[in-house]
C-alpha cells in the first residue's frame, strides 16, 4: 500500500518545537566580527564623502568599509540592455532609496557595530525624489542620469475592435498595493574563511545555489572557493530568492579581513531593505454582451520596480501571461511598463505577478456583474473555460495543462452554502442592518514552475542501510524532509526514519535551482522519486543474484529485499549496499528532472464578510477554498501551505500597505505602523482538495504554495464591495480600510 496521499506528520517540527532549530543568528563562530550597515536616510541624494573617524573611535569597532574598500562587482541589472541599473554593493556617489547601504561597520559585538554605524555620516546633497510610478513615467526626476526611468515595457497599439459586439464595457483603475514580505526571520548571513582558502557562507536564503552563483560572479572568484549552506530559514515568501548587496558585502569583507563575520538585521532595517512585493497600477476594461458573454479584455500594467530593476521589473510579464484567467475570452490585449522610483526595490513576493492577474480579472468580473445586474457566480459559470478544452493555449500564450474550473466553482458554492448566504444578505438589506453581509467569489488559475526549470535529485543507500536523499531544492517551511522521505519510502519500502534528506548545501548537493514559484514537488520531488525508483531496480537486481530468484519476484521492505512470500530470507539493506558496490552497481543514483513545461493549478475561493456600515470595520466571517494542485502527496502539508497563503491574501485585501511620504520617507517602517495580520482578524478556513492530475510529471502534481494567496485576495475584495454595493458603491482600491469604506459610503 502506497504511503503517498497520507496525512504524514511533519518530520521537521520536533526539533523546531524543542528550540533545536539551526538559524544563522544562533551560529557559534570563533571570534567573529559583527556587521551593521550604515543606510541612507534620504530617498534620493548625492554625496562626495563618508566620514568614519567617529565610528572608528567606538570601543570594539575594528573596521568601517566604504565602496572603495571592497573588491566586488555590482549585482547585474535584471534588464540586460540597461546595465546602468546594476546595484552597487555599497552606494557610490548617489543613494536612491531610504535604506540603501552606504557603509559597513565591523565590530567585536553587535552593540558596538550598531553604535559605530550611528556615528558614520555622509555629506548628502538631497535631490528631488519620485515616489509615484505614474509621475516617474514623465522622467522629470531621473534616478539614473542619462537613462529613462522606464526599464522595460511591452507597449502595443490598442485594438479599436477589441470590444466589437459588446453591449457593456466596464473599466477601472485597480491598485495592487506595495507589500512588505515580513518574514519572521529577517535577513541573516555569516561568512567564514577556512584555513584551506575557501569561504563558507551560512545564509537565510531560498536558493543556496543561486546565492553561490551571484557571489562567485560579483567577487570574481572560482566556483570551488565558495560553499553556501542554508540552515533553518524562518520564512522567505519569495523575498529571499533575491541576492542582496549586503550578502556580497559581508562575503567580500570576510575575504578582506580574513575573519568570520555575522550579520543579522533588525526589523526596522528589514522593512526597508528586504525587497517589497506587488506595487502595480492596473488600467482594466472588460466587455460583454447583455446576456453576460465575454467579448474582450484589456489590461495595462504600470509596475513600480523600486530604485533598481530587480525581478520586479519583469513581474508584469507573468501578470500579462495569466491575464485571461479561467475564462473563455475571444480577445485579450495586454501591455505593461516597469518604471523606477525612489523606493525599496520590488521583487518576487508570494505569487509574484500571478495574484495581480487574478485580482484584475476577478475584480472586473464582479464589476461587470453589477453593471449587468447579474449574479456574479452565474456570470462566471457562463464564461468558464470548459473541461474538454484542455490542454489549451490561451490568448496570452500560456499553455494550460488541465482544468475543471466549473467543478471547483460549484464545489465551493455548495460547501459554503451560497444560496443560503444570499438569502441572509437580502434579509439584512431589507432590514437596513448596520452589519451588512458580503459574499465574494474568485475562480483562479496560476502558473507554477514558470519557465519549466529542472531540478537535481540523488538517492544513496549507505553501508549501514540508511538512505540519503539529496535535493537541489532549498526549503524554508514547506516540509521537504517529510515529503521527500515519503517519496523514497514509497519506492524502496523503507521507513521514513531510515531516510535523511539533505538540501541547501552546495558542497553536498552539486547543483540546484531552489524553492520558489511553487516548483519544488513537481521538479525536485520528482527527481528524488525517479532516483529512488532507479535505486530500487538496482537493489532488486542485486538481491535477485544473491537469492537466485527472478527480479520480478523480489520485494523491498523496511528490512531489505526478499522473495515475494518468503520474508524470512531477507537480505538487509546494509548487505545490499555493500554487495552492490562490490559488483560496481552501487545503490546510488543522481539525475535531473526537466519537465516540458509549467503546470497550472486552479481553484475557487468564497469569502464571507460583515461590514459595519457605520464604522467601516470589516470582519471576515468565513472563507471556503477549493484548490486543485493535481495529485496531493501529503494533505497535511498541502493544507499548511494553503493556510499560510490564505492569511497573506486576506492581509493584502484588508490591512497591509507599505507607504511613503512625498519625499520618499517610509511611513510604515515597523510593525507599529505596518499592519501585519494576526489571529483575531482571521477565521477558521474550510479547505476542499480537488485533484485533476497533470501530465507534465509522473507524480501528476502541481504547485500549491501560492494558491491560497492568489484566490483569497480577490475573493475578500469582492466580498467587501458586495456588502455595500446596494448603497451604490462600485469599487474601492486595496487595502479595504475602514476609512476607505466609510468614505465610499458617504
Amino acid at each position: 500500500m502506497s504511503i503517498l496521499g497520507s496525512r504524514v506528520v511533519r518530520r521537521e517540527d520536533p526539533s523546531l518545537l524543542r528550540g533545536e532549530g539551526r538559524y544563522v543568528a544562533n551560529l557559534s563562530l570563533d571570534r567573529p566580527l559583527f556587521a551593521c550597515f550604515v543606510i541612507s536616510p534620504f530617498a534620493h541624494a548625492t554625496f562626495s564623502q563618508i566620514n568614519i573617524e567617529d565610528a572608528l573611535a567606538v570601543p570594539g569597532v575594528r573596521h568601517v568599509l566604504r565602496a572603495s574598500d571592497l573588491t566586488a562587482k555590482p549585482i547585474p541589472s535584471a534588464i540586460r540592455d540597461r546595465p546602468d541599473g546594476a546595484r552597487p554593493i555599497l552606494a557610490i556617489d548617489r543613494v536612491r532609496y531610504v535604506g540603501e547601504p552606504v557603509a559597513l561597520v565591523l565590530a567585536d559585538s553587535p552593540e558596538a557595530a550598531y553604535d559605530g554605524a550611528e556615528l558614520v555620516y555622509a555629506d548628502f546633497d538631497p535631490l528631488d525624489a519620485v515616489i509615484d510610478p505614474e509621475e516617474a513615467l514623465t522622467d522629470a526626476t531621473r534616478l539614473f542620469p542619462g537613462g529613462s526611468n522606464v526599464f522595460s515595457s511591452s507597449q502595443v497599439e490598442p485594438d479599436p475592435h477589441l470590444f466589437d459586439g459588446a453591449d457593456v464595457v466596464v473599466s477601472e483603475r485597480l491598485i495592487n498595493q506595495r507589500l512588505a514580505p515580513c518574514s519572521l526571520e529577517t535577513r541573516a548571513m555569516a561568512a567564514v574563511p577556512t584555513p584551506d582558502g575557501r569561504l563558507v557562507i551560512y545564509s537565510s536564503t531560498q536558493s543556496a545555489h543561486g546565492l553561490k552563483r551571484t557571489l562567485t560572479r560579483c567577487l570574481d572568484i572560482d566556483d570551488d572557493v565558495i560553499i553556501v549552506r542554508a540552515l533553518d530559514v524562518g520564512g522567505g515568501f519569495g523575498a529571499k530568492v533575491t541576492v542582496y548587496p549586503e550578502d556580497v558585502a559581508v562575503a567580500a569583507a570576510a575575504l578582506k579581513t580574513g575573519r568570520g563575520i555575522k550579520w543579522t538585521e533588525d526589523r526596522g532595517r528589514s522593512m526597508l531593505g528586504l525587497v517589497h512585493g506587488r506595487a502595480q497600477i492596473q488600467n482594466v476594461e472588460l466587455g460583454a454582451t447583455k446576456d453576460g458573454t465575454l467579448v474582450g479584455y484589456r489590461l495595462h500594467v504600470i509596475q513600480d520596480c523600486g530604485a533598481y530593476p530587480a525581478f520586479g521589473a519583469v513581474l508584469p510579464t507573468l501578470t500579462c501571461l495569466m491575464a485571461q484567467g479561467t475564462y473563455a475570452i475571444p480577445k485579450v490585449e495586454t501591455s505593461y511598463v516597469s518604471v523606477a522610483t525612489n523606493t525599496t526595490p520590488i521583487s518576487a513576493y508570494r505569487g509574484a505577478g500571478r495574484p495581480e492577474a487574478a485580482a484584475a480579472i476577478e475584480r472586473m468580473m464582479d464589476r461587470l456583474a453589477l453593471e449587468l445586474d447579474m449574479d456574479p457566480v452565474e456570470l462566471r459559470r457562463r464564461n468558464l473555460i470548459p473541461k474538454n478544452a484542455f490542454p489549451l493555449r490561451t490568448q496570452t500564450g500560456a499553455n494550460y495543462d488541465v482544468g475543471d474550473y466549473l467543478l471547483a466553482l460549484d464545489s465551493v458554492c455548495e460547501h459554503a452554502g451560497y444560496a443560503q448566504l444570499r438569502d441572509e444578505q437580502r434579509r439584512r438589506r431589507v432590514n437596513q442592518a448596520p452589519l451588512q453581509l458580503g459574499i465574494g467569489v474568485a475562480v483562479y488559475v496560476e502558473i507554477t514552475n514558470g519557465g519549466g526549470s529542472s531540478e537535481y535529485g540523488r538517492v544513496q543507500v549507505q553501508d549501514d542501510g540508511s538512505v540519503l536523499a539529496y535535493s537541489g531544492t532549498s526549503p524554508h517551511g514547506q516540509g521537504h524532509a517529510t515529503a521527500w522521505s515519503m517519496l523514497v519510502a514509497n519506492e524502496l519500502g523503507v521507513s521514513l526514519d531510515q531516510v535523511q534528506v539533505i538540501t541547501g548545501d552546495t558542497d553536498l548537493v552539486p547543483r540546484g535551482v531552489g524553492t520558489f514559484g511553487s516548483r519544488s514537488l513537481q521538479t525536485g520531488g520528482v527527481a528524488v522519486a525517479q532516483a529512488a525508483r532507479e535505486v530500487s531496480i538496482r537493489a532488486k537486481r542485486v538481491a535477485a543474484a544473491i537469492l537466485e530468484a527472478s527480479e520480478a519476484d523480489i520485494q523491498l521492505g523496511i528490512g531489505g529485499a526478499f522473495v515475494h512470500g518468503s520474508p524470512s530470507m531477507t537480505i538487509d539493506w546494509s548487505t545490499l549496499a555493500r554487495r552492490a558496490k562490490e559488483i560496481d552497481d552501487p545503490l546510488d543514483i543522481s539525475l535531473d528532472f526537466d519537465p516540458e513545461d509549467a503546470t497550472f493549478p486552479f481553484g475557487a475561493h468564497l469569502a464571507v464578510v460583515e461590514v459595519d456600515t457605520e464604522t467601516g470595520q470589516t470582519q471576515l466571517v468565513a472563507l471556503t477554498a477549493v484548490d486543485d494542485a493535481g495529485k496531493i502527496l501529503n494533505p497535511l502539508l498541502a493544507e499548511g501551505q494553503v493556510h499560510g497563503g490564505l492569511a497573506q491574501g486576506i492581509a493584502q485585501a484588508l490591512l497591509e500597505e507599505f507607504r511613503y511620504g512625498d519625499d520618499g520617507t517610509p511611513l510604515t517602517p515597523n510593525f507599529a505602523d505596518y499592519s501585519v495580520i494576526s489571529a483575531p482578524e482571521l477565521t477558521s478556513f474550510t479547505l476542499i482538495h480537488q485533484e485533476t492530475p497533470t501530465f507534465m510529471n509522473p507524480l501528476g502534481a502541481k504547485g500549491i504554495g501560492e494558491s491560497g494567496t492568489i484566490g483569497a485576495t480577490p475573493a475578500v475584495w469582492n466580498a467587501v464591495i458586495d456588502a455595500i454595493s446596494h448603497r451604490g458603491v462600485r469599487h474601492i482600491n486595496l487595502p479595504l480600510t475602514p476609512h476607505k469604506i466609510v468614505e465610499a459610503l458617504n
